[in-house]
This record gives structure tokens, C-alpha cells and sequence, in this order.
């Protein structure tokens, strides 16, 4: 199938898990559907989903079995809707316990890690969320769900969630549409929301998997089974287009080519073993020196 196959799931609700068929379709050429059962995972957004191949690195019609069995390891897949937006998928590993009413709700966003806001949720409001896509809560003031957004339409879209240790608050990892607060800031204590560093860790992991669980169709696998001088070759030669690029005045190709720089850095740091936080402790003992 080609890129542009998409993911129609079909949920079934079993207990206080989602048991989830998804079929393969055919967007284009018209395959034969496929539907797989994938067991207890949840999902986060009822929608259509394209696969980005570039990132997963497989083919939908032939590994979507592998790519969605990893998953279960990995507890995590990147996927990509039909608006481009990065949705993350987790299985949960702990319950929320609502017997005492509502409880805490932070959320997160999920790529800058800056903490937006504090809302509460009881059962109902997280199985809403769930639902919908969009983080909802339970008013206090209001005494009902209240979605965030509602009225500003700067919804934010839900990723995943975990509980604490005790299961007595929630972290809600979110993407926001907007200004969160009220009164038009990025957060309810009045920070900037900038950065998306924290994409880097889901990006490693991503590199990290490829060596580990590689496919004829992944890239990254590629490199890593040319050996080490192949990796270290591809980092010199990104390098010295970017150069090439810094020279000139064509920011978007500049772009391009420190995003190649980096990508191949990483990869480069994972074939020998590295992680890019001992590289950052390096950096740490010399600024503190």
C-alpha cells in the first residue's frame, strides 16, 4: 500500500480498557482490508490516522502487524492524522482511582514538557477525554464537564495520560491549540510555552527501535547495518551541506540540511552506543568548570 493508506479504528469498549480492531485500508489501489486485534490498548482520537512512513519506516499493507506488535513493547507508535498532527499512543500501566470523587488533573505539553494548567476529573470527564480527543474536565464552579476550549476554541488535544503512584492525580500529556489561561497566557502561571526540544527523546527512541527491530523498508534500519563507518560518513557529508547551505541565504534549505545534521547525529550516537545526555553531561561539567 502506499503512504497515503490510512487506519480506521473500530473500538469496542471491554472493561475499563479499549479493545481495538484496525483495519488497513487501501486509500488509493483499493487492497483488501485487514483487521487486527490488537488486545488491550487505548485509544486516545476516533479519526482517520495515516502511518508516517518516513518515521515508523514500514510499509502499512505488509508490517502493520509488526509495527502495531512492537508497539505493545515500545508502549508507545507515532502516527500521524490526517491534519499532519503528531498523536502518541500509550498502553496504560496504572488506574486512576476516582472512589473518593474527583482528583487532580495536570497537564503537560507533550512536547515542551512546560505544565499549562490544573483541572480535576472524575471518571466521566477522562473517559470524555478519551473519546473525544479533547482534555475535558469536571467544573467546580460549573458543576459539569467542561471541555477545555469550549468557548476560545484553543482545545487541547490529549495524547496520553498516567496516574501517580497512589492513582490520586492524573498527568495529562497535550497538545494546545493556544493560549491555556484564561486571561490569554501560554500557562496558568503566566510562562512562555516555547521549545520542542522533548521531541528529540521521542526521535531516539524511534532511532533507538530501529536498530533493534529492523525492517527492509527503514532507512535508519539501513544504516545501522552498514556499519559504523557508513553512519559516520552520512553525519560528514550532512555536515558539509550545511555548510555549503550557511554560506548562502536560503533559510528553508538551511533548515533542511541541520535537520539532516541532527537526525544523522543521533543515529551516529546511537550506533556506538551513546546516549545524547552523556554528550550533555560533557557540556555540563565544562560550563560548570
Amino acid at each position: 500500500m502506499s503512504t497515503s493508506s490510512t487506519i480506521r479504528a473500530l473500538a469496542d469498549k471491554k472493561s475499563s480498557h479499549f479493545h481495538r480492531n484496525f483495519s488497513a485500508v487501501g486509500a488509493e489501489d483499493g487492497s483488501r482490508t485487514r483487521d487486527l486485534n490488537l488486545g488491550k490498548v487505548t485509544l486516545y482520537q476516533l479519526s482517520y490516522f495515516r502511518i508516517l512512513e518516513e518515521s515508523l519506516s514500514v510499509n502499512v499493507g505488509a508490517k502493520i502487524e509488526g509495527v502495531f506488535f512492537m508497539s505493545k513493547f515500545l508502549k508507545k507508535i507515532l502516527l500521524v492524522s490526517s491534519i499532519e498532527s503528531l498523536i502518541l499512543y500509550s498502553d496504560m500501566t496504572r488506574e486512576a482511582d476516582f472512589s473518593k470523587g474527583l482528583i487532580p488533573a495536570i497537564v503537560q505539553d507533550h512536547l515542551t514538557g512546560k505544565v499549562l494548567m490544573q483541572g480535576y476529573m472524575n471518571a466521566e470527564a477522562l473517559q470524555h477525554t478519551l473519546d473525544t480527543g479533547k482534555v475535558t474536565f469536571f467544573s467546580r464552579s460549573k458543576n459539569r464537564l467542561w471541555t477545555k476550549g469550549e468557548t476560545s476554541e484553543n482545545y487541547l488535544t490529549y495524547i496520553s495520560h498516567s496516574a501517580d503512584c497512589d492513582g490520586d492525580s492524573l498527568l495529562i500529556q497535550a497538545r494546545p491549540a493556544g493560549p491555556v489561561c484564561h486571561t490569554g497566557s501560554d500557562t496558568c502561571w503566566e510562562e512562555r510555552n516555547t521549545g520542542k526540544v522533548a521531541f528529540i527523546r521521542y526521535l531516539t527512541e524511534i532511532i533507538h527501535d530501529r536498530k533493534n527491530n529492523p525492517t527492509d523498508q527503514s532507512y535508519t534500519a539501513s544504516l545501522f547495518a552498514k556499519g559504523i563507518n557508513k553512519v559516520a560518513q552520512k553525519v560528514g557529508e550532512e555536515a558539509v551541506e550545511l555548510v555549503i547551505e550557511a554560506k548562502d541565504d536560503n533559510k528553508d534549505l538551511f533548515l533542511g540540511e541541520a535537520a539532516d545534521l541532527l537526525f544523522h547525529y543521533l543515529v551516529l550516537l546511537e550506533a556506538k552506543g551513546v546516549e545524547l545526555d552523556d554528550v550533555l553531561d560533557v557540556l555540563i561539567k565544562r560550563h560548570s568548570t
